[in-house]
Parts: C-alpha cells; structure tokens; sequence
C-alpha cells in the first residue's frame, strides 16, 4: 500500500481536523512534527499491522517511538492540560485520516493503552503503567471487508468443552 503524506492542508479540509485550528495555529506545538511522523509509510505499515496481526488499536503500533520523539515528549511533559490534550486529540484525527485513506473504518471502540495516574498538579497528565506515557486510549479500526484473522473470543467458541465432574472431598 502505498504511503499517504498528510498535509496541513489536508487536516484542515477534513470535518473534524478543521475544528483544531488552536493546535494547527499554535506555534509552539508540534503538530508539523506529528504529520511528519504519521506521514513514514513504515509507520502507516505498523499501525495497519497492529490492528491485523496485534488486535490493538493503530496508534498502538507506534505510540512508543511518537512519544520518543523530543519536540512531542518535550510538550507533552509539560504542565498545561488543556493544550496536551488538545494535541493529543489532533492526533487521533491524524491517525483516522491516514486510516480512512488506507481503506480502513473507525468501529466506533476504542483501545486501551495505558493506565492513568492520579492527577496532580505538580505534574503533568500521563500513564503508570501500559503501552504509552500519554495517550490513555485510541480509535481501534477494521477493513470493509473484514480482518483476515479472527479473534481469540471467537475461535476459543470453537474449542470443545467438556463438563468436570466437581470432585468431592472425603471428610
């Protein structure tokens, strides 16, 4: 599949893209970093493999190394809520965008990828424990036609099942 470059022009057409112009305008946020990163045709590749070959969500596959990149981590790691969570939104646009136009849809579910500590207001808003540092949850997607695997859930209904005999103790 062929990569997909995602423009400024191209967030800001889109429906929901549009509705951030804050993060798009704000100078001291990296969102050209974030189109650059989403724009690697590797990294569209991992997060398209995340979801066939890992059950997780698409970001899952890349959460990591976009958190690793230092204009993101350095903003990020900043106390200010409201700014780091609207970036943080932006990205799941991105994430959609870059999706729908690999000839994936959003399931309307959503992926786990880390869990929150409390909040403080001595540091900023991030995870103690999961995949990311960030991101909490993510959009998880699925192809028209299907994913080519099934899910544990519904291959384990295939495995027969016997019934145990409870055991009684001898008293």
């Amino acid at each position: 599949m062929p990569k997909y470059l995602i423009t400024r022009d191209d967030f800001n057409r889109d429906r929901q893209g549009r509705t951030f112009t804050d993060v798009l305008n704000d100078t001291e946020q990296p969102f050209d970093d974030v189109l650059a990163f989403f724009s690697d045709k590797d990294r569209q590749r991992r997060m398209e493999e995340s979801e066939i070959h890992h059950d997780r969500a698409p970001l899952a596959g890349v959460v990591r190394e976009l958190e690793s990149q230092p204009s993101i981590h350095r903003f990020l790691s900043q106390i200010h809520a409201r700014r780091s969570q609207r970036l943080r939104q932006a990205i799941g646009v991105v994430v959609r965008i870059v999706m729908e136009r690999r000839g994936w849809q959003k399931t309307g579910k959503k992926g786990s990828l880390g869990v929150r500590a409390p909040k403080s207001r001595s540091s900023p808003t991030h995870n103690t424990g999961g995949l990311a540092l960030w991101f909490l949850r993510a959009e998880r997607y699925t192809l028209p036609e299907g994913l080519p695997y099934r899910s544990v859930n519904d291959r384990r209904r295939e495995i027969p099942t016997t019934r145990r005999r409870k055991r009684t103790s001898k008293t």
